[in-house]
């Protein structure tokens, strides 16, 4: 593993591409959250220093009643903005430590990453500015026009989906985050992720979700050093 420090953003506005009012990242998963089952596979890990978690700002004081412990006791640190996944990571660039090399961004809706795969794209970050995970898409594409009507058939080997986590260095994420633009495909490195990796849309979700995360492989548990470190909210 490279000497890399990461910063890790968890963001729970709804990705580019996805309905505006999507609310993933808080359907309970077999009782839990799946925002603090994303948290919680960026924890126990010696090169992570920082984890942000972005909440749009109708959301921060529910989110502090309802996650505030849980929140206080792993050490993540609050940040608000929104509505727009781009306003999520524009409002964390002067959050993001002054120690870290590297920040990781990750959709807080998608909790089922397995713990080989965010190894895989920290070694990757070692020498790429920018690296994300993504998985083929199994079926053919069909291209329309704004009334919903075929334009092309487009094969499933010409097409990737683009998944969460995504790691860029500081200098890309600033950039990037201070645009409010979408990264250009040309400055990517595509890593092959995990099936299991799948976004949480929505309550119907839930069932399905709790299976990906009962095939996920189990990861080693290290103590947290501090389970007293306070959130700076």
């Amino acid at each position: 593993m490279s000497d890399n420090t990461y910063s890790v953003l968890l963001l729970t506005a709804a990705p580019p591409g996805q309905a505006a009012e999507a609310g993933g990242a808080f359907v309970k998963i077999d009782g839990r959250e799946a925002v603090l089952r994303s948290i919680e596979l960026f924890l126990n890990r010696d090169n992570v220093k920082q984890i942000l978690l972005a909440f749009q700002p109708e959301d921060v004081e529910e989110g502090k009643r309802k996650y505030g412990s849980h929140l206080m006791f792993s050490g993540v640190k609050l940040v608000t903005g929104g509505p727009r996944w781009s306003d999520q990571l524009a409002s964390s660039v002067d959050k993001i430590s002054p120690d870290c090399s590297h920040v990781i961004v990750h959709d807080a809706a998608r909790p089922a990453v397995p713990y080989t795969d965010i190894d895989a794209l920290m070694e990757a970050a070692s020498v790429k500015p920018a690296v994300a995970l993504v998985t083929p898409s199994r079926t053919a594409l069909v291209e329309v026009d704004e009334g919903g009507g075929a334009l092309a058939i487009h094969r499933a080997t010409q097409f990737m989906h683009l998944l969460t986590p995504q790691a860029y260095t500081r200098e890309v994420f600033i950039d990037v985050a201070k645009s409010h633009h979408e990264i250009h495909a040309s400055q990517l490195t595509l890593l092959k992720g995990s099936p299991l990796n799948t976004r949480c849309g929505g309550a119907g979700d839930a069932t399905m979700m709790k299976a990906m995360l009962n095939m996920l492989p189990k990861a080693k548990i290290k103590g947290l050093d501090n389970p007293f470190q306070e959130a700076q909210w």
